[in-house]
């Protein structure tokens, strides 16, 4: 049994793990090659995250899938360094938006060089996957233009917020669903489809893909509370700096207005307070991590991995289905 990939996937078939690696290491070159520039800064800006490493969660995803068809297919590892690029560039974005000064565990790239070198340094990445993209197909290209669609729509949802009367829980998980779950979706997507696997199939591991980006993305929301630094790659806690409301600090509200206890009321106070002031912070860091909200955020991390889970369901007993089974249960590990 081999280690590869997030999270320690383990893979017992030799065979496919020749493949996954071999893949996996091919996405790596294809990523410097497609960061490279004739101008050497615009090459190390591009290059500071891919360099600085990842999970490559969704280029894993690419392989696994691409086993229901023939993973040696052209077309596979190109799409799969399009979904890392596309999600490397969002990266750059979202850092500019949240104002986080470390990712991956080094120096978010706005820190470094400031927001208009990280925003212009992520739509040179969207470029470079657009030429990528071109070269797949119209086919291709229109699956990943309407995933691109789903992710400035989730993110704009995000920004603006839920509308009068919309449960800000079922708003926010349709923000994940755009943000995280369309790419995800994606990279499952592509493996299937560059493969050439059956349309049905390419549909059972489309839907898997979508539910498991929620799954990892609530996760994250998890981390972002639970761990320290070492363990995210991030400071712990940037998201409830910047006031933006993940599904522990959601859950928390939600139980505020239903119950009214004092704590929880108490603990909203301290979270609407000024932040940025770092012995306000640590207290509302250790305050969520022993609330129940947290633990309500981990059961559903676990459902959407469970619905993960059963969208395989129709796939055929074989290697490449259980490691996709078993990231349903390292997503869940994850969270704790």
């Amino acid at each position: 049994m081999t280690v590869v990939g997030p999270f320690g996937l383990s893979v017992r078939d030799q065979a496919l793990e020749a493949d996954v690696q071999a893949g996996l290491a091919a996405v790596e070159e294809g990523l410097l090659e497609a960061t490279k520039s004739e101008v050497p800064f615009i090459t190390e800006a591009a290059q500071h995250l891919v360099r600085a490493g990842g999970k490559r969660f969704r280029p894993l995803l690419v392989m696994l899938a691409a086993q229901f068809g023939d993973p040696y297919a052209p077309g596979v590892v190109p799409s799969a360094v399009v979904v890392e690029l596309t999600h490397l560039a969002t990266l750059y974005h979202d850092d500019v938006m949240d104002e986080a000064s470390v990712r991956r565990g080094v120096d978010s790239a706005n820190t470094r060089w400031g927001n208009s070198v990280a925003v212009l340094t992520g739509d040179f990445l969207f470029a470079r996957a657009s030429q990528i993209l071109a070269d797949l197909g119209p086919e291709a290209v229109r699956v990943q233009a309407l995933a691109f669609e789903r992710l400035v729509t989730g993110q704009i949802l995000e920004t603006a917020g839920p509308s009068d009367g919309r449960d800000p829980v079922d708003h926010y998980l349709d923000v994940l669903g755009g943000k995280t779950g369309s790419l995800v979706a994606v990279s499952c997507r592509f493996g299937a489809m560059m493969s050439g696997a059956d349309e049905t199939v390419v549909d059972v591991l489309t839907q898997y893909g979508e539910r498991l980006g929620v799954a990892f993305q609530l996760a994250d929301d998890v981390l972002d509370i639970a761990s320290d630094s070492h363990e995210s790659g991030k400071t712990p806690g940037t998201d409830l700096r910047e006031g933006i409301p993940t599904l522990p600090v959601l859950r928390l509200r939600e139980r505020a207005a239903r119950l009214g206890l004092a704590e929880d009321v108490a603990l909203c106070e301290l979270l609407d307070s000024d932040l940025s002031d770092d012995t306000r912070h640590a207290e509302a860091l250790v305050a969520l991590r022993a609330h129940p909200a947290l633990e309500q955020a981990r059961r559903d991390t676990v459902r959407y991995a469970e619905e993960a889970r059963a969208a395989l369901a129709p796939l055929p007993e074989c290697d490449a289905k259980a490691a996709l089974l078993e990231l349903c249960d390292a997503v869940v590990h994850r969270a704790g």
